[in-house]
């Protein structure tokens, strides 16, 4: 065991001592692949604004924001209020409710694609339904994704070039997988094949942007499938309401066929949704004639569509983000972010680089970036930072060591709120020169 590993176990000993108590109860201790950490996990008690506090009190600025849900930061007044009224009223009606009207109408406001909506239990959900409504629309079976791509954990949606364990060859082989930021790739495919019902992409780049796509890429996308006839999906989990208040679609100006959603969307709650365009979405309705929706309706249940504490949490948070302050001041904080870390690799002559769009960041050490005419730093090649990382165990020091000063990043990077300000970042900051420290100490920093 290296010092830094022997730190962080006596630093975290409540934690340590629950997943000794998880480990007998779930696979590995977790309950999410991405919560796996080596040798244990933190665990969290409770958090307000931009931190959280682990089961040993320690305050940590908290990069993780629900996995990118929180937009507005941890317990976020008017959200906590909204759950609060709804929990007194009932947490499962069991029947159409006025918030979900309420809900979708906001929806339907703030994104350009949105002619009608339907609500999902996740954004995994969200993505299966978007697919087998394409599939049902065109006609055709295949969906193309992009390498790198994350669209959740279902058999489509997880098909790659190299199929994961337990994944249905017929899944597999429903879903074509062609490299990122490709736009050859992709025309050769819809060139050569009648069978595509649909393209997922996310438009932020792949796994919230840790494979940064360009503009100019994303309209090729929308250009080749209106070219062939193929719906075209935007994947806006991540990016909805974050890249802008109308998502990916208002900052790109592309309006997509279907637009998957989830995290913000719910306050922090769980949900989801799929948004488009009237005469797809509207395979799920009813026409009370019961030979044809037998035939040709597309069925969607889901015991928690909608879920009133949901609609509540989502309401409060779409109507602060409508006002266009929230996506704004997370996305300026992030790039205030970002300049600050590169400035802390570039004094310590450290190998690597700091990149990140909206209000999402990464830090790519030990690889080689390029700047663009702008100053901004992005990764060589489009392929996961971590596989240049993993081999060297620098993802898990870095945040080993981050822990250790106070940060939990979310892997090697984050997401920012309107709870992250001036403070948070620089002492963000001042904890990445210390994390440096460690690493260096451990003989694992790498030199330019």
């Amino acid at each position: 065991m290296s010092e830094l590993e022997a730190q962080y176990e006596r630093r975290f000993a409540g934690s340590a001592r629950l997943y000794r108590r998880a480990i007998r109860l779930f696979p590995s201790g977790l309950t999410h692949d991405a919560r796996y950490f080596a040798p244990f996990p933190i665990y969290a008690e409770r958090a307000s604004g931009a931190y959280k506090w682990d089961v040993d009190g320690h305050r940590l600025i908290d990069y993780w924001m629900g996995h990118g849900a929180l937009l507005l930061g941890h317990g976020h007044p008017a959200v906590a209020q909204a759950v609060q009224t709804q929990l007194a009223r009932g947490t499962h009606l069991g029947a159409s409710h006025p918030l979900e009207v309420t809900w979708a109408e906001l929806v339907q406001r703030l994104m350009p694609a949105a002619q009608r909506v339907r609500f999902t239990n996740s954004g995994t959900e969200a993505t299966h339904l978007a697919m087998r409504l394409a599939r049902a629309f065109t006609g055709r079976p295949r969906i193309v994704k992009f390498e790198g791509h994350f669209h959740g954990w279902h058999d489509y949606a997880a098909a790659s070039a190299e199929p994961p364990p337990g994944i249905a060859r017929e899944g597999a082989e429903a879903t074509i997988v062609v490299p990122p930021n490709d736009p050859v790739a992709l025309a050769r495919v819809l060139e050569s094949r009648q069978d595509v019902a649909a393209v997922i992409i996310e438009p932020g780049g792949g796994i919230w942007g840790e494979v940064p796509t360009t503009e100019a890429f994303v309209h090729a996308v929308r250009d080749l499938t209106l070219r062939h006839g193929v719906l075209l999906i935007f994947d806006e989990v991540v990016t909805g309401f974050r890249m802008a208040p109308g998502g990916a679609q208002e900052y790109y100006g592309i309006r997509p066929d279907l637009v998957c959603l989830g995290k913000i969307l719910c306050g922090g709650l769980p949900g989801g949704a799929v948004a488009g365009r009237a005469d797809v979405l509207d395979l799920l309705a009813f026409r009370d004639d019961p030979a044809r929706d037998a035939r040709e309706k597309v069925a969607h249940l889901g015991t928690f569509n909608a879920n009133p504490l949901s609609a509540a949490a989502g309401i409060a948070t779409l109507q602060e983000v409508a006002t266009g302050r929230p996506t704004a001041i997370a996305a300026e904080r992030a790039d205030t972010l970002v300049r600050r870390l590169n400035e802390v690799l570039e004094r310590r002559r450290v190998k690597g680089f700091v990149y990140g769009l909206s209000s999402w960041f990464h830090i790519h050490l030990g690889a080689e970036g390029r700047q663009d005419p702008q100053g901004r730093w992005w990764p060589v090649r489009p392929a996961p930072p971590g596989e240049d990382l993993a081999p060297h165990g620098l993802v898990q020091s870095l945040r080993r060591a981050m822990l250790l000063e106070g940060v939990d990043l979310m892997r090697n990077g984050g997401f920012l709120s309107t709870a992250h300000a001036d403070q948070e970042i620089e002492a963000t900051a001042q904890a990445l020169d210390a994390a440096l420290d460690r690493l260096e100490r451990e003989g694992r920093l790498p030199r330019r």
